[in-house]
This record gives structure tokens, C-alpha cells and sequence, in this order.
């Protein structure tokens, strides 16, 4: 078995779903451009870091000046089954994405990706050179994955495994190595449109354009302002996140769950208590969620969309 085998053998071996490898040249022009229009349009609102290192997020040899190779994991993260077994529905619960009923994947991703780099500088010794990415890093990472031969990007503007579905989360790892290419899936969604008809607030539209001003993970998490308006009644009881987009999806359905025991899973934050959001003081909210992406929104924010859960569901 050569190194590139090797590498990936062991990187299913440290529990990633997935793992692909492309070249380090820039991703494509297409890709380039629809990029420019999103953010030209204003579709990124107040995620203002979208607008910085254009360079390094379009080419991978801007973060590495040595990178050849890059090496592209995944992680399933479907929730159990069991997940839907604690939901309580009793009128005051607030829904919790998939991903965040879970610890914050960035530090497990990079855990494991130092364990995948520890493998490799053993295996070929010296002249190793590279670099961890996972998601902060300013890196068209979906781009990459779709380039490394592990899915497309579906019209929910998510990365998509035809096997696993769309809850996966992505790593990379620049590196100076010549390793062998995969070549890209020849998949789409063809004609299913289920995730644009499945969208609350229109932020998903016929056409592909994804405006995420209007997403509700996007007004939940990203947002730090009041709901509009308009908008307010279409969240319904999201308290962190959607997944509309991702439940309906067909290749979500049929995908198996996350199987990799070390990934932490919390069934009880599928859906929270409103009413107890509210009542969290600062110090309860950090303690509350700890270790979760949870905590990304706030303590005054969470209770912000808290009121506008509990407003629709009155």
C-alpha cells in the first residue's frame, strides 16, 4: 500500500466517515464567482469575515506556500434515533440543530487531524510540512471536498454524500506531499427541489441563490440584531439553527447515523426549555452549554429568540 493509501486507511481508522485528497490550485472560477455575486449582493449580512482573505479563501497555497496536496475528511454527524425519542413537545421547547446537539466539532475535527499529521511524520520522517484547517480557517473547504471526490454541493447550498447526506462536517490538511488525486463525483440533485420547498423564510431560492440574511440559522446564530418583523413569526421554534433544508433532503433520510462513539452526543438538547433560556443567568448560560456550539449565540441573543419562539407557539 503506498502512502496515499496509508493516510486515508488510517484516517477511517481514527473514525472519519470520509476522506478524499485533491491538488492545491485554486478552486474554480465558478466557484470564485459565485462567491463575488453572494457577497456583492449582500447576502452574507453581518458575517463580515466572508469579505476578508478572498486570496487565501480561494487558493490553498495562499495559507501554505509548499501545499501540492490537500487532504479532506468527514465526519458524519446525523443524530441518533434516539435523539427524536426526548423530544417533549409540551408547548414551551425551543428546537436545537443537529450539529449543535453535539460538542463543537472544531477542536474533536483538529484533535484528530494532529492524530492523522502524528501518522504521517512517523510514517515518512522528516520534510513534512503542513497545515490543519477546519471551517474558521478562511478556506472554500465544500469547494475542496467536492474536488477530492466526496460529494457535491446540493441546492441547499450544503455539502452533500450521496451515502451519508448532508450533515457532515469537513477537515483539511495542507501539506507538500505529492499524494494521489481523486477525481470529483459525477452527481446532483437533478430535479429534487425538496430542500428549497422545505425553506421557512425563502432564504433558499429556485434558482440556487442562497440569501442568508433570511436564513434562520443565519438570524439565530450569525445575526447579533432583532428579528425583523417580517421574519419573526417564519422561525417558528428554532432556538439555535435550522435543519429544515437537511431533514427533507432525500440522501439525509436514507443515510445512516454518526458512528463515531468518541463525538459527544447530548439528546436532551434536541430541544430546550424556553422558559429555562430565560431564566439562565450569564454564569448558568456558560455552564449550561459548555463545550457547545451553543454558546456561540449569547447568553442575550439565545434569550432574544427564546421570546420569539415562545411569541409563535403562544
Amino acid at each position: 500500500m503506498g502512502l496515499t493509501g496509508q493516510i486515508k486507511q488510517k484516517a477511517l481508522e481514527l473514525g472519519f466517515d470520509l476522506v478524499g485528497i485533491t491538488d492545491a490550485s485554486p478552486v474554480q472560477d465558478e466557484q470564485v464567482d459565485h462567491l463575488l455575486g453572494w457577497l456583492n449582493a449582500g447576502h452574507a449580512g453581518q458575517m463580515t469575515w466572508m469579505h476578508n482573505h478572498l486570496e487565501k479563501r480561494t487558493n490553498p497555497a495562499k495559507l501554505l506556500a509548499s501545499a501540492k496536496s490537500v487532504i479532506v475528511v468527514g465526519l458524519n454527524y446525523k443524530p441518533p434515533s434516539l435523539a427524536q425519542g426526548c423530544l417533549k413537545r409540551n408547548g414551551s421547547m425551543g428546537r436545537v440543530a443537529p450539529f449543535a446537539q453535539y460538542d463543537d466539532y472544531h477542536p474533536f475535527i483538529k484533535k484528530l487531524l494532529r492524530k492523522l499529521v502524528d501518522f504521517i511524520i512517523t510514517t515518512i520522517g522528516h520534510g513534512f510540512q503542513f497545515q490543519i484547517c477546519v471551517d474558521s480557517s478562511p478556506l472554500l473547504e465544500r469547494a475542496l471536498a467536492v474536488r477530492a471526490g466526496l460529494g457535491f454541493i446540493g441546492k441547499n447550498r450544503m455539502f452533500v454524500n450521496p451515502r451519508l447526506g448532508p450533515q457532515i462536517f469537513l477537515g483539511e490538511i495542507l501539506t507538500n506531499l505529492n499524494l494521489d488525486m481523486d477525481k470529483p463525483l459525477a452527481q446532483s440533485c437533478h430535479d429534487c427541489g425538496k430542500c428549497v420547498s422545505a425553506c421557512p423564510t425563502g432564504a433558499l431560492r429556485p434558482d440556487g441563490s442562497f440569501n442568508a440574511t433570511k436564513c434562520i440559522s443565519y438570524l439565530t446564530i450569525e445575526s447579533d440584531g432583532e428579528i425583523p418583523a417580517e421574519l419573526a413569526p417564519k422561525i417558528g421554534n428554532h432556538l439555535f439553527g435550522c435543519s429544515d433544508c437537511i431533514l427533507t433532503c432525500p440522501h439525509h433520510q436514507k443515510a445512516p447515523p454518526c458512528s463515531n462513539k468518541e463525538f459527544v452526543f447530548y439528546p436532551d438538547r434536541a430541544e430546550i426549555d424556553l422558559n429555562e433560556v430565560l431564566a439562565l443567568t450569564d454564569e448558568q448560560f456558560h455552564s449550561r452549554f459548555a463545550g457547545s456550539p451553543i454558546l456561540r449565540a449569547g447568553p442575550d441573543h439565545l434569550k432574544h429568540i427564546a421570546k420569539v419562539c415562545l411569541a409563535n407557539l403562544a
